[in-house]
């Protein structure tokens, strides 16, 4: 063939190589146009609003994370809050070209076909971390055809490609980090490093963060928790990657390689997990409300589940540790001593005491009937006598227990009616602190264990008889009426009319005192009230009326129902926790009651305030002077009462000079305890006892207020003293009103030489 015709062949298919190179290119380009018009593309708007949940997150006064609202524990970091370190090994290990490609990377591409050409499939994933984020915010869906797949790849590059136009690299990796799935519900890697390791992301070692780094590739394979070995090796393959890529040198990664993989802090986020359980609970029952007065731009309601708001609290992070722990460590060795005296000590359970006022031999019948266990059978149509001997017949169970794991929980045997027998000798507490002044709620502690008891022993809801911490409203209203903490009055009997004549119904009532010390006598009230006697209680009342008290009470903030009857004097009142501790502050506030307040700002996931609250809106109750008596009154409870062994906590004293006031409180058959305490800024209370009145210590060495309840707020108390940061110091002190018309020193009052001294202490203050 000439020369010249093999030339014009050649050039021909040359000519039909490109047509076909430049057709399929031509193809491809008016395909991928024709992909981006796709609606099923997210566009910009969705991009910087992807369509994931963002859990609404609860924040302490000190910034600490408390918990979440969610249905994905999802929550958003910043690109600042990132450890660089992490940021290192992200890229090391996923997309080393990370700052040089533009979403799609040919090199990688080219490297992959190259390991499919030569069967070597150690060549790398060619997937970038633009990619992987598009994937993320476009997942596939199950049971694609390959067609479909390439179908769906091409459309992740188009993906990819709007969000390098759109966003930049930081904001692309810091996207991607907040989108990917880990296991245990938590989604990104801030719910993750809380998960495994209870940090923020910014607080992540470096062995840490190269651990997450490496589930990213699959994070069932490498569960830290259930495959640790495996997903140690692969941290050590991150290490390596890092230095590589000259993040680390090699004896930073052969000593990190080293390390162990430590998850001992690892804790599921669940509602029933973590710090201020029970608080958290109130605190969504109270944004439930608030979501529904409270509209989005588009109309429809805020959802604390899928909105991203910060809710950031009053509570302090520090103080609800304190508390959580005081409660625990007193709580195990109470409920120890309590198990003892009931089942090795005396053949009776506390329900069928002969001495008890509420005996109730029927009641572990009644339980049963009320399990749902019962009520499962029943409605199965289950014979009675069957059910008995189900009821009776030792299973496997998890109980609840101080000295279970980490959840309280224990594995043991025992039949179905043990296990109520058991739980109801379980002893509750509650406690709350505030900050007098501004109304702060800095502690709440609403129970033991929000996984077994969601009852909330702390808010208004969750009423119990208060004892003798009613007392300060009776010496309240008796100081209003003219009576005065020095004068002298007679420890004796009072005696009252109860009922309706005119029926044949009158009955006497005499309240009895729980010592006979200085019976007969007459003694001031200072005295009176420090040992919390019942005579004089029950005389003030008798002297100023029931309605006095009763009103006193409302005014300062009590909201429960108090019967206008005499038996008041005793404590029989159910008034909440929170509505005592609340009362108490205006004690320490100079007469002022604020109402108390556990939120002070939100704000939706763009950090715009949706509301605010700044404390302090207090309202006069009574004048400076008669808070100051009262409170100086209750300070002398402490000193030389039923309050003194604070001084002498199991747990460590209080620091030497603190000032401090208070009430115990004990109730009928030793049913519940009270402390309420008082410091010149903070103000708090606590309450222990049984779910059940009938389940009870049958001693008052026991069972009252200042063993049961007292240890607690003492310990918490010297931890925040101790702490020194939390704005209570020991050098703190109660103001004192400008002017005192009452004299406090009772020594003022004698005449000498008259006898009028006796044994009373409180005549030489």
């Amino acid at each position: 063939m000439p020369l010249k015709d093999e030339f014009a062949l050649f050039r021909t298919y040359i000519l039909r190589f490109w047509a076909v190179v430049g057709g399929g290119l031509l193809v491809f380009a008016l395909y991928m146009f024709a992909l981006s018009l796709s609606k099923d593309i997210p566009d910009v708007v969705e991009l910087q609003n992807p369509r994931s949940f963002l859990a609404t997150e609860i924040y302490a006064a000190d910034g600490v994370l408390l918990g979440s609202y969610y249905r994905e524990n999802r929550s958003n970091a910043t690109y600042q809050e990132l450890p660089q370190h992490l940021v290192d090994a992200l890229i090391a290990t996923e997309d080393v070209r990370f700052r040089a490609h533009a979403g799609v990377d040919l090199r990688a591409l080219l490297r992959v076909l190259k390991g499919v050409v030569t069967f070597n499939s150690g060549q790398g994933g060619g997937s970038t971390l633009t990619q992987q984020l598009a994937k993320n915010l476009y997942p596939r869906e199950a049971g694609l055809s390959t067609i479909g797949i390439i179908n769906r790849k091409f459309k992740e590059w188009i993906l990819a490609a709007r969000l390098e136009r759109n966003f930049t690299k930081d904001e692309i990796l810091v996207l991607y980090l907040n989108t990917v799935p880990f296991m245990y519900d938590a989604y990104g890697v801030k719910s993750c490093a809380k998960t495994y390791f209870d940090k923020e992301v910014s607080d992540l070692s470096i062995e840490e963060g190269a651990a997450i780094v490496g589930m990213l590739q699959n994070p069932s394979l490498y569960n830290p928790v259930r495959r640790p070995e495996r997903t140690k090796e692969r941290r050590n393959v991150v290490l390596a990657q890092m230095e590589n890529y000259d993040y680390l040198d090699k004896a930073q990664k052969d000593s990190l390689q080293q390390l162990p993989l430590d998850v001992s802090r690892f804790t599921r986020q669940d509602h029933n997990a973590g710090m201020a359980t029970y608080f958290r609970e109130q605190l969504r029952q109270w944004m439930k409300a608030w979501c529904e007065e409270n509209l989005k731009a588009d109309g429809k309601p805020y959802d604390i589940y899928k909105d991203g708001l910060r809710i950031y609290t009053t509570i302090d992070s520090r103080m609800q540790e304190y508390a959580e722990e005081s409660m625990e460590t007193w709580m195990t060795k109470l409920q120890d001593d309590f198990f003892k005296h009931w089942n090795k000590d005396y053949k009776y359970e506390p329900w069928t005491y002969p001495y008890n006022d509420r005996n109730d031999p029927d009641f572990l019948a009644k339980k049963m009937r009320q399990s749902e266990r019962y009520r499962g059978l029943r409605k199965q149509k289950v014979p009675q006598d069957s059910i008995d001997l189900l009821f009776n017949t030792p299973i496997p169970m998890t109980v609840f227990s101080w000295h279970g794991n980490q959840n309280h929980e224990l594995d043991t045997v025992m039949s179905p009616l043990d296990s109520i027998r058991y739980h109801r000798k379980v002893l509750h507490a509650g406690l709350l602190a505030l900050d007098p002044e501004t109304g702060f709620i800095r502690a709440w502690v609403g129970g033991i264990s929000h996984r077994h008891f969601k009852l909330d022993h702390v808010n208004k809801g969750t009423r119990r008889q208060v004892g003798s911490t009613f007392k300060p409203f009776i010496y309240t209203a008796a100081l209003q009426a003219g009576y005065y903490p020095c004068q002298q009055v007679p420890n004796v009997p009072v005696t009252f009319q109860a009922g309706d004549p005119r029926f044949g119904l009158l009955r006497s009532w005499t309240p009895k005192n729980s010592s006979h010390d200085r019976e007969g006598q007459m003694v001031t009230l200072y005295w009176a009230l420090a040992n919390s006697v019942n005579f004089i209680s029950a005389y003030l009342m008798d002297k100023i009326g029931t309605q006095p008290v009763v009103d006193m009470a409302h005014k300062m903030g009590i909201e429960a129902d108090i019967p206008n009857q005499p038996s008041i004097c005793l404590g029989t009142p159910e008034i909440s926790l929170y509505e005592m501790v609340g009362a108490y502050t205006i004690f320490a506030n100079q007469g002022g009651y604020t109402e108390p307040v556990f939120i002070s700002r939100i704000e939706d996931k763009n950090g715009v305030i949706l509301y605010e609250n700044f404390g302090a809106n207090s309202e006069e109750v009574m004048k400076p002077q008669d808070a100051y008596v009262m409170l100086n009154m209750l300070q002398n409870v402490m000193q030389y009462g039923t309050g003194q062994r604070i001084r002498r906590n199991p747990y460590g004293a209080l620091p030497g000079g603190v000032q401090i006031a208070g009430k115990t409180g004990t109730t009928q058959q030793h049913t519940d305890g009270w402390f309420m305490g008082m410091v010149p800024n903070l103000v708090g209370g606590v309450w222990v006892g049984a779910d059940d009145p009938v389940v009870a210590f049958r001693s008052i060495g026991y069972g009252q207020g200042a063993n049961m309840a007292l240890p607690i707020y003492g310990n918490f108390l010297r931890q925040v003293l101790e702490n020194g940061k939390l704005g209570v110091q020991v050098s703190d002190r109660f103001p004192v009103p400008d002017r005192m018309e009452i004299e406090l020193n009772c020594s003022e009052y004698q005449t000498p030489g008259s006898g009028d001294e006796g044994d009373d202490p409180y005549l030489d203050l």
